[in-house]
């Protein structure tokens, strides 16, 4: 059947060459270049060999089209049919009515970046090491070895679209044509990461001043740049225009339209036809709108006859951004949101449709995640899960209304590398932490953000179906319950990490990081060499010990990819053992500048050798001058000389100490980073 098929393919192709169809399905990858018939015909065979050999001229049932609208800091009860008051959503009140409407649905994290690196990769972000917000001067991304839906869709044959917010990464390697993407058009990161003040005119001061001009990228190129609040008002509109030509291009053929909202996160922007349209003022004019581009993608699949086999998915990537007042929706019965591990934090509305497999106007309270729409999807196309591990369930049978279904049982609500509580069942387990909080605080208003609390949250246990709103702590009562969560902590620690009780995670996959234009190894005469210092480097970046600065590995543009050693306001100095006097006729050492980081290059370095680590003879040093320079960098500071036999290597680095005037951080405490101590 399988050499049938590739017969087939090559007389289609007029004999041309294609790679072997495997009985897996797994290896067939359509190009974007590929024409349209043919990755439609590609869907259909994979069809035949992962389902089964049907009669006729294609498969019984075509590959459902993907739809997921992910919305930005929508809160829980900012949909009409999850309890919104002043502004109504009736598009999605309607796919809620035709679809499954989740009540316990999660996002893997109460953040931006996070949270997408779950949705697309169907695991915990701690698992794949994007944590938090990347900003404008984030040197990591996605790694290239994580499986996308979108890469696991176009080996099915699907046409691929992105449109809206990506932010997982906004240097090309890690834009979303790098990440199984077809097309794409968005920004790249958080709609306010831009030098705009909240009043909407230029920034004068503070970290904002490093940002560059917002970019809005078609592909892997900057086409325009959002300037102001008038250009933030064109968003929703520009991604479903895009959304709905790339359904209108792709109608004939199976495919995955991911359309990302950058809205409703702040600055607030809305079109004119939807300004002053609610009662709640422009949240509601916000929502109503993004309600309105439901509608759109709703009718334009209507339109082509695709409703049927198109399976819609709308949630939302956190709970809202509360200190913003007006400009900040609403958790409804939820304790907090964005940036927390209460429940308004990451729960979130959820419905999902798809006529004829999932009962219309269903509801459950069964737990689910973001995480869990890759396996769920692979399982609705027959596509084949991610290569390497993942932590979401499919999510089928408890949406084909199987009624004992219970994919998901367990969810561990992490934030920023801190495991901060579990959940099993109905009870939630919550572990002392600090957390910003909305509470006691008089919120911002009209786009201006009010202040944070930070209090430190006792750990406590929690039944969410009867306290849905966190108040009451039930630990006492229940101490075997308590004893069961803290064994399913223990298990989420050993692999994944806790910064709370600083583990490391053994299964933690590294992101992807950018190098500077140099190899990754060294090597030289210290390659090994044990390394004594006199200061020891910051507990939060200490690298992989003194080791790191000899052990022949070059760090890249990420200080935290523990090959760097940061020291801050402090010097650093290093003295290297080579074991037995050697020739030596030059020393250098790798420092970073990330000026945005607060990290600059020392101005001034010193060397010095020994041949019994008592009576230095200085060789010299190198002065350094400071320039303010907002792009990262590394410099390796060296002085070469007269071949000297010495044993051992002395390096001082100087620390600039504080954060010069013309810095945003001016006065603050600066911080020197190094890697290699090469010895030539």
């Amino acid at each position: 059947m399988v050499e049938a098929l590739n017969s087939l393919f090559l007389q289609l192709r007029g004999g041309g060459r294609l790679p072997l169809l495997h009985r897996s399905g797994a290896s067939m990858r359509a190009s974007s270049s590929t024409p349209v018939c043919m990755r439609a015909l590609g869907a259909a065979l994979l069809a035949l060999t992962v389902g089964g050999v049907t009669t006729g001229c294609g498969p019984a049932e075509a590959p459902p089209n993907i739809v997921i609208i992910f919305t930005d800091d929508q809160g829980y009860a900012d949909v009409g049919v999850f309890g919104a008051t002043q502004f109504t959503t009736p598009h999605l009140d309607r796919l809620a009515s035709e679809g499954m409407r989740f009540t316990s649905f999660y996002a893997s994290q109460a953040v931006c970046s996070a949270s997408r690196a779950s949705l697309l990769t169907g695991a915990y972000a701690e698992r794949v090491s994007i944590r938090g917000a990347l900003a404008p001067s984030a040197e990591v991304g996605l790694n290239a070895a994580e499986e996308t839906i979108a890469e696991l869709l176009k080996e099915r044959g699907y046409a691929t679209g992105a449109f809206g917010k990506w932010h997982l990464g906004h240097h090309r390697e890690f834009l979303p044509l790098q990440h199984g993407f077809d097309e794409y058009l968005g920004l790249p990161y958080s709609n306010d990461m831009w030098p705009v003040d909240y009043d909407g005119l230029p920034v004068t001061q503070g970290h904002k001043l490093n940002y560059p001009p917002l970019p809005l990228i078609d592909g892997n190129e900057t086409v325009a740049t959002i300037n102001d609040l008038a250009d933030q008002s064109t968003l929703t509109t520009r991604y479903t225009e895009r959304a709905v030509r790339f359904i209108e291009a792709h109608r004939d053929e199976p495919f995955f339209l991911y359309l990302a909202h950058s809205m409703p996160h702040v600055p607030l922007g809305v079109s004119q036809r939807f300004a002053g349209s609610s009662a709640q003022g422009m949240y509601g004019d916000v929502i109503e709108e993004i309600d309105w581009s439901v509608g759109e993608v709703l009718a334009t699949l209507d339109r082509f006859d695709l409703a049927q086999r198109t399976f819609v998915i709308f949630t939302s990537d956190n709970g809202p951004w509360l200190n913003y007042g007006n400009h900040a929706g609403s958790t409804g019965p939820l304790r907090e949101g964005k940036g927390t591990a209460f429940e308004g934090g990451p729960r979130v509305p959820a419905v999902m449709r798809w006529p004829g497999r999932i009962p219309a106007g269903a509801v459950t309270d069964k737990m689910a995640s973001t995480m869990d729409l890759l396996p769920t999807i692979a399982a609705a196309t027959g596509s084949r899960l991610p290569r390497q591990r993942i932590d979401g369930v499919s999510l089928l049978p408890l949406l084909e209304g199987e009624a004992a279904a219970q994919p998901r049982t367990q969810f561990y609500f992490y934030y920023l590398g801190e495991l901060r509580g579990v959940r099993e069942g109905k009870w939630k387990r919550v572990y002392q932490h600090r957390t910003r909080s909305y509470v006691g605080v008089e919120p911002g208003k009209d786009g201006h953000p009010g202040p944070y609390a930070f209090p430190t949250v006792p750990a406590a246990l929690y039944n969410l179906e009867a306290d849905i709103g966190e108040t009451t702590d039930v630990s006492a009562a229940h101490p075997d319950v308590v004893q069961r969560l803290d064994s399913l902590a223990e298990e989420a620690r050993e692999a994944l990490g806790d910064r709370l009780t600083d583990r490391s995670g053994r299964e933690v996959r590294p992101p992807g990081r950018r190098g500077f234009d140099r190899a990754e190894t060294v090597e030289h005469l210290a390659v090994g060499a044990p390394v004594t210092l006199t200061v020891p480097p910051s507990s939060s970046y200490p690298g992989r010990g003194p080791s790191s600065l000899t052990d022949g590995r070059l760090g890249s543009r990420d200080f935290q990819d523990r090959e760097w050693l940061g020291f801050e306001a402090e010097d650093l100095e290093a003295i290297v053992d080579l074991g037995q006097a050697k020739r030596i006729r030059r020393v250098d050492i790798d420092c970073l500048r990330s000026q945005v980081s607060w990290i600059f290059f020392p101005p001034y370095v010193e060397f010095a050798v020994s041949t019994d680590a008592a009576v230095w003879e200085t060789l010299g040093r190198v002065d350094l001058t400071l320039e303010s320079r907002p792009e990262s960098g590394v410099r390796s500071v060296g002085l070469e000389f007269q071949p000297k036999r010495a044993r051992y290597v002395r390096v001082r680095a100087a620390n600039i100490g504080e954060c010069p005037a013309w810095h945003p951080g001016a006065g603050g405490k600066a911080w020197l980073f190094a890697d290699e101590i090469v010895v030539r």
